[in-house]
Formats: structure tokens, sequence, C-alpha cells
């Protein structure tokens, strides 16, 4: 496409659908490590993504803890990102199993980018401030990724009193988008 109205559209819908869906995936995965309810951040995400999940709810109840009325949103929203960009480009609608697959693939790879950018900030502000007092952004940066730094804690204990536990992570991360996520987007991208 080299139309550049059919581009500013496609930025658009992109940065539109990606805000909240972010928003929605952050919802998702603070109330699957459980992180803090009552922080302002998360109560700022609530707010924004209250009315959908809400209506949702009444018709998808949860399972194990899980809330799948989010993930029925997050894949609702991104299967829909995905076939408006794909009709605007190409002109036409895609296969429905290829829209689903490569949204289960964009939403992987975006919580995999979530637990890789919360541990960074969350290890640039230990470098920054070691000592800082409660702050609800380090409050919920620990709580996102202690459930994947604890294991890694095990693994390798801190040395001198340096956490290298984040490599193990990372390196596990990255296998994980190389290995599942970058196949599974190939097959849906196949698809469509």
């Amino acid at each position: 496409m080299t139309n550049p109205l059919g581009q500013a559209i496609v930025y658009l819908i992109q940065v539109v659908f990606g805000l909240y869906i972010l928003a929605v995936m952050l919802r998702f995965l603070f109330q699957l490590v459980r992180a803090d309810f009552y922080n302002p951040i998360s109560q700022a995400i609530v707010k924004i993504t209250n009315l959908p999940l809400i209506q949702l709810r009444r018709l998808i109840p949860g399972l194990w803890g899980v809330d799948l009325a989010s993930v029925a949103l997050l894949l609702a929203l991104q299967a829909l990102e995905v076939f408006l960009v794909v009709l605007i480009k190409d002109g036409y609608a895609g296969h429905p199993w290829g829209l689903v697959v490569l949204s289960l693939a964009q939403l992987l790879r975006m919580a995999i980018y979530i637990f890789i950018v919360a541990m960074i900030i969350r290890i640039v502000i230990s470098w920054i401030n070691p000592a800082a007092g409660y702050n609800p952004v380090v409050g919920l940066l620990a709580s996102l990724t202690e459930p994947l730094m604890r294991p890694a804690r095990q693994i390798i204990p801190p040395v001198s009193g340096l956490d290298l536990s984040p490599l193990i992570v990372f390196v596990v991360l990255q296998l994980i988008l190389i290995l599942l996520i970058r196949p599974l987007g190939q097959i849906g991208a196949a698809l469509l």
C-alpha cells in the first residue's frame, strides 16, 4: 500500500487499538500476578478498561482465577485490529483462522515485551535508587516481574549482592519469542 491516507489510517488504528489492548493486557497480567488492586496505576487501568469487561463478565465467567472475559476482550480487540489493517492494506478481510492465530501471536508477543520492559525498568530503578521508599510504579513492577524472577533466583542465587537472575529470564523470554511466538505469527500470516 503506497497510499499516504491509507498508511495514516492504518497507523491511527494501530495506535488506538494498541494503547487500549495494552491497558487490557496490563489489567489481565496484574490480576494474574495478584498485584495491588488499590495501587493508583492499577486503579487507573481498571477505570479505563472496566466498561467492556463488566459487560463481558456477565457472559464469560472466570476460571481457576483467570479472568476469561479479559482474554476474550484481548482476542476480540486484537482480531479486530488485524482485520481492519489487512482490509485497508490488502482490500480483503483474510481468513478467520488466520486472524485468530495472528492475533494470539501478537498478544503473546505483547505480554513477553511487557515483562521484558518491566524487568529493564525495575533493574534501572534499582541502580538509580535502590533504597527507594514506596512508589506505585516500583510496587507494580515488583509484583509483575517477581513470579518470573523467583524461579530464576533458585537457579542462580545473588552473587556478592548482584542479582543475575534477570539474565536467565531474558534468555528464556527471548527463546519463547523465537521458538513459539514467531512461528505462530508466521502460521497466522500464512493462513490470512
